[in-house]
């Protein structure tokens, strides 16, 4: 390739970094912007608080079931095919939110925009292992998934702001709107593959019968396990009994509160394009950056239950952004199973255990929640949630030790001594 062409392909995998991280934005900001302008809907749409539940777990919903076709559909027919028409559904999701007049409307709006955003992550992903050098696909998509954060913050005070200005319905249209443009970027810019490039034939099969091969390897369902509740575990503690543990468990009141949990938030923003750098270019390995980091997160929940009521507020921000930066190194998950099935199916396995990412924490939070014996704002010490810890610690201790039977990706090796990548 000459340098004319390779200046060329590099400009346009920039360029499809910078579209997909658009959708990857908006698909953090829809998956928590309902709690900030609750107020307004419950109002506006007469929600009790259990439908105020159902409207934000039906985005979860709505992507966690769409992960297996969307896997056998990118397989199939590549991204650019796949990823601009789901995400259309997003914007038509959007498009109904912000004109929704009953809870059943709005719920239904909600899982189509859950829908649309499915491509966000998995696409991306796929495409940045054909568009960028392979030993760096761990460093990309660290920086990918970091940078999404972005969207989760606009979903906090700005969309307050916006809120105050448009109204939550003015709010979501000019989100459908930009959602709309992205999907016009999409067309005009994503590329399946580089010039040049050639990639394996696609193996003729029914696609359900490469699910099946899929499932029938134990590797797969390790990676799962482990997915499960490395975000399962955080997502409960950040989006469930976080709040509770730090202000009765601990005293900490609810700015400090806040503030603890933010912390947590950017240690994983920071981890996670760190540790793909050093899986990428220095320790080339994936397996022993995923194990001591699940073991690791696992003592971290064990020394939740010890921590004494009073202790300083900054112990506890330093406490949480350790916990953040531990769990970092899960985002290696998605490059590591990528590397060890047939290209073929590379799509297919990311969207499976991507299904687990988000399935975990559902579950671990309804699991755990049957372990609580006593209402959160009864809760007088850390020890009052031991439930919780153990049974988080089990999981993840458990997914540690079979991750110890998974073998390691080859990939990171095999360019560790070429300068170039």
């Amino acid at each position: 390739m000459s340098s004319d062409s390779h200046n060329a392909a590099r400009g346009r995998a920039w360029a499809i970094f910078a579209t997909c991280l658009l959708g990857f934005n908006l698909s953090m900001f829809f998956r928590v912007s309902i709690p900030v302008i609750s107020p307004e809907l419950s109002r506006d749409l007469d929600l009790s608080a259990s439908q105020l539940g159902d409207l934000s777990a039906a985005f979860f919903y709505g992507f966690a079931f769409c992960q297996i076709p969307l896997g056998m559909a990118l397989d199939r027919l590549g991204v650019r095919r796949v990823m601009p028409i789901v995400s259309l559904v997003g914007v038509i999701g959007a498009a109904l939110f912000a004109m929704a007049t009953s809870a059943g409307m709005a719920v239904a709006a909600r899982t189509m925009i859950g829908v649309g955003m499915s491509c966000n992550l998995m696409g991306p992903l796929y495409l940045f292992a054909l568009w960028f050098p392979p030993a760096r696909f761990a460093t990309i998509s660290g920086i990918y998934m970091s940078m999404g954060a972005v969207g989760q913050l606009c979903a906090t005070t700005p969309l307050v702001f916006m809120s105050q200005a448009l109204g939550w319905r003015g709010s979501f249209w000019v989100v459908a709107a930009v959602a709309l443009l992205q999907v016009i970027a999409q067309i005009v810019i994503i590329r399946d593959r580089p010039p040049g490039l050639e990639l394996p034939p696609v193996v003729p099969e029914n696609p359900l019968k490469g699910m099946g091969r899929l499932v029938k390897m134990p590797t797969f369902w390790v990676v799962c396990l482990g997915q499960f509740f490395r975000y399962g575990c955080m997502m409960a503690l950040l989006g469930l009994w976080g709040g509770p543990y730090l202000i009765y468990g601990l005293g900490l009141n609810q700015v400090q509160t806040g503030n603890a949990l933010l912390c947590s938030a950017l240690g994983f923003i920071v981890g996670m394009p760190l540790f793909g750098r050093l899986s990428d270019s220095f320790l080339h390995t994936r397996k022993w950056m995923v194990i001591p980091a699940l073991f690791f997160m696992m003592l971290l929940f064990l020394l939740l239950g010890f921590l004494p009521h009073g202790l300083s507020y900054w112990a506890v921000f330093g406490l949480m952004f350790i916990m953040g930066v531990a769990s970092s190194p899960g985002q290696l998950m998605y490059a590591h199973i990528r590397e060890l099935v047939p290209h073929h199916l590379s799509a297919r396995a990311m969207t499976g255990t991507n299904l687990f990412v988000m399935v975990g924490p559902a579950m671990v939070m309804q699991i755990s929640g049957m372990l609580v014996f006593t209402e959160p704002d009864a809760i007088t010490s850390a020890g009052d949630l031991w439930g919780v810890w153990l049974f988080m610690a089990a999981g993840l201790f458990l997914a540690g030790v079979a991750y110890l039977f998974v073998p390691d990706s080859q990939v990171v090796k095999k360019f560790r001594n070429n300068p170039t990548h």
